[in-house]
Protein backbone atom coordinates (compact mmCIF):
# COMPACT_ATOMS: atom_id res chain seq x y z
CA UNK A 1 0.00 0.00 0.00
CA UNK A 2 1.39 3.39 -0.98
CA UNK A 3 0.24 6.74 0.37
CA UNK A 4 -0.85 8.85 -2.62
CA UNK A 5 -1.87 11.99 -0.75
CA UNK A 6 -2.33 13.34 2.77
CA UNK A 7 -3.90 16.66 3.71
CA UNK A 8 -4.08 18.06 7.25
CA UNK A 9 -7.63 19.17 8.05
CA UNK A 10 -7.39 19.80 11.80
CA UNK A 11 -4.70 20.38 14.41
CA UNK A 12 -4.73 20.89 18.19
CA UNK A 13 -2.28 20.35 21.07
CA UNK A 14 -3.21 16.67 21.50
CA UNK A 15 -3.49 15.40 17.91
CA UNK A 16 -4.03 16.32 14.26
CA UNK A 17 -6.33 14.88 11.59
CA UNK A 18 -5.38 14.12 8.00
CA UNK A 19 -7.46 13.08 4.99
CA UNK A 20 -5.42 10.29 3.38
CA UNK A 21 -5.58 8.43 0.08
CA UNK A 22 -3.64 5.18 -0.42
CA UNK A 23 -3.40 2.76 -3.33
CA UNK A 24 -1.94 -0.73 -3.74
CA UNK A 25 -0.18 -2.07 -6.90
CA UNK A 26 -3.40 -3.77 -8.06
CA UNK A 27 -5.24 -0.44 -8.01
CA UNK A 28 -7.26 -0.94 -4.81
CA UNK A 29 -7.77 2.47 -3.16
CA UNK A 30 -8.55 3.54 0.40
CA UNK A 31 -9.68 6.96 1.58
CA UNK A 32 -9.56 7.59 5.34
CA UNK A 33 -9.56 10.35 7.91
CA UNK A 34 -6.67 9.56 10.26
CA UNK A 35 -6.20 10.91 13.78
CA UNK A 36 -2.42 11.41 14.16
CA UNK A 37 -1.40 10.99 17.80
CA UNK A 38 2.14 10.86 19.25
CA UNK A 39 1.39 7.81 21.41
CA UNK A 40 0.83 7.18 25.11
CA UNK A 41 2.61 5.68 28.08
CA UNK A 42 0.54 3.68 30.57
CA UNK A 43 1.70 2.81 34.07
CA UNK A 44 0.57 -0.08 36.25
CA UNK A 45 1.86 0.85 39.72
CA UNK A 46 2.02 -2.18 42.04
CA UNK A 47 3.25 -1.83 45.62
CA UNK A 48 5.03 -4.34 47.89
CA UNK A 49 1.63 -5.60 49.11
CA UNK A 50 0.69 -6.31 45.45
CA UNK A 51 -1.96 -3.60 45.50
CA UNK A 52 -2.63 -1.73 42.26
CA UNK A 53 -2.89 2.06 42.10
CA UNK A 54 -5.72 3.33 39.91
CA UNK A 55 -6.70 6.88 39.07
CA UNK A 56 -10.22 8.19 38.61
CA UNK A 57 -10.97 11.16 36.44
CA UNK A 58 -13.74 12.52 34.25
CA UNK A 59 -13.38 11.44 30.62
CA UNK A 60 -15.36 13.72 28.36
CA UNK A 61 -15.55 11.25 25.44
CA UNK A 62 -17.01 8.57 27.74
CA UNK A 63 -19.14 11.16 29.60
CA UNK A 64 -18.21 9.44 32.86
CA UNK A 65 -15.70 9.20 35.67
CA UNK A 66 -13.49 6.18 34.96
CA UNK A 67 -11.11 4.13 37.09
CA UNK A 68 -8.00 3.34 35.07
CA UNK A 69 -4.23 3.01 35.08
CA UNK A 70 -2.44 6.37 35.03
CA UNK A 71 -1.42 7.30 31.48
CA UNK A 72 -0.35 10.21 29.35
CA UNK A 73 0.74 11.37 25.95
CA UNK A 74 4.33 11.25 24.76
CA UNK A 75 5.82 14.72 24.46
CA UNK A 76 7.79 15.54 21.28
CA UNK A 77 11.02 13.51 21.18
CA UNK A 78 10.07 11.53 24.28
CA UNK A 79 10.34 7.72 24.46
CA UNK A 80 7.51 5.75 26.11
CA UNK A 81 9.54 4.93 29.25
CA UNK A 82 10.52 8.58 29.71
CA UNK A 83 6.86 9.59 29.41
CA UNK A 84 5.82 6.85 31.85
CA UNK A 85 8.24 8.09 34.50
CA UNK A 86 7.10 11.70 34.04
CA UNK A 87 3.40 10.89 33.95
CA UNK A 88 3.50 8.66 37.05
CA UNK A 89 4.87 11.57 39.09
CA UNK A 90 2.49 14.10 37.53
CA UNK A 91 -0.67 12.06 38.06
CA UNK A 92 0.09 10.20 41.30
CA UNK A 93 3.22 11.66 42.90
CA UNK A 94 4.83 8.20 42.94
CA UNK A 95 8.24 7.32 41.54
CA UNK A 96 9.20 3.75 40.67
CA UNK A 97 12.65 2.23 40.99
CA UNK A 98 11.80 -0.73 38.73
CA UNK A 99 10.12 -0.57 35.33
CA UNK A 100 9.11 -3.45 33.07
CA UNK A 101 7.45 -3.14 29.68
CA UNK A 102 4.34 -5.33 29.50
CA UNK A 103 3.14 -4.62 25.94
CA UNK A 104 2.62 -2.05 23.17
CA UNK A 105 -0.58 -1.98 21.14
CA UNK A 106 -2.80 0.17 18.91
CA UNK A 107 -6.11 0.80 20.74
CA UNK A 108 -8.01 1.78 17.58
CA UNK A 109 -5.91 1.16 14.44
CA UNK A 110 -8.75 1.72 11.99
CA UNK A 111 -8.32 5.49 12.15
CA UNK A 112 -5.96 6.45 15.03
CA UNK A 113 -2.12 6.22 14.91
CA UNK A 114 -1.77 6.22 18.70
CA UNK A 115 0.34 3.37 20.10
CA UNK A 116 0.05 2.71 23.83
CA UNK A 117 2.87 1.14 25.82
CA UNK A 118 2.06 -0.34 29.24
CA UNK A 119 4.76 -0.51 31.91
CA UNK A 120 4.70 -2.28 35.25
CA UNK A 121 6.02 0.17 37.87
CA UNK A 122 7.27 -1.31 41.16
CA UNK A 123 9.43 -0.39 44.17
CA UNK A 124 7.42 2.78 44.58
CA UNK A 125 8.21 5.90 46.57
CA UNK A 126 5.39 8.33 47.43
CA UNK A 127 5.59 12.02 46.60
CA UNK A 128 3.46 14.99 45.62
CA UNK A 129 1.30 14.70 42.48
CA UNK A 130 1.68 17.47 39.89
CA UNK A 131 -1.48 17.29 37.75
CA UNK A 132 -2.00 19.53 34.75
CA UNK A 133 -4.36 22.49 35.18
CA UNK A 134 -7.22 20.68 33.42
CA UNK A 135 -6.85 17.45 35.43
CA UNK A 136 -8.66 16.52 38.65
CA UNK A 137 -7.34 13.09 39.56
CA UNK A 138 -8.31 10.83 42.45
CA UNK A 139 -5.83 8.03 43.31
CA UNK A 140 -6.71 4.86 45.20
CA UNK A 141 -5.11 1.49 45.95
CA UNK A 142 -7.02 -1.70 45.10
CA UNK A 143 -6.24 -5.37 45.61
CA UNK A 144 -5.86 -7.49 42.47
CA UNK A 145 -9.09 -9.26 43.41
CA UNK A 146 -10.92 -5.91 43.59
CA UNK A 147 -9.56 -4.79 40.21
CA UNK A 148 -10.63 -8.05 38.57
CA UNK A 149 -14.07 -7.81 40.15
CA UNK A 150 -14.38 -4.22 38.87
CA UNK A 151 -13.42 -5.32 35.34
CA UNK A 152 -15.83 -8.26 35.32
CA UNK A 153 -18.70 -6.14 36.69
CA UNK A 154 -18.02 -3.41 34.10
CA UNK A 155 -17.00 -0.84 36.75
CA UNK A 156 -13.66 -0.58 34.91
CA UNK A 157 -14.41 0.11 31.25
CA UNK A 158 -10.96 1.23 30.18
CA UNK A 159 -9.25 -1.11 27.66
CA UNK A 160 -5.64 -0.29 28.58
CA UNK A 161 -6.36 -1.14 32.20
CA UNK A 162 -7.99 -4.43 31.27
CA UNK A 163 -5.17 -5.42 28.91
CA UNK A 164 -2.45 -4.51 31.39
CA UNK A 165 -4.14 -6.17 34.34
CA UNK A 166 -4.73 -9.51 32.60
CA UNK A 167 -1.20 -9.61 31.13
CA UNK A 168 0.25 -8.91 34.59
CA UNK A 169 -2.01 -11.53 36.19
CA UNK A 170 -1.01 -14.16 33.63
CA UNK A 171 2.70 -13.41 34.08
CA UNK A 172 2.77 -13.48 37.89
Amino acid sequence: MKLVSSREVYKCDLFRVTEDHAKDPAGFEIYRSIVRHAGSAVMMPVDERRRILLVRQYRMAAEAYLWEFPAGRLDPGEKPLQAAKRELVEETGYRARTWKKLISFYPSPGYVTEKMTIFLATQLTAGQAQPMEDERIECRWFSAKEVERMIRSNKIQDAKTMIGYFLWKKGR
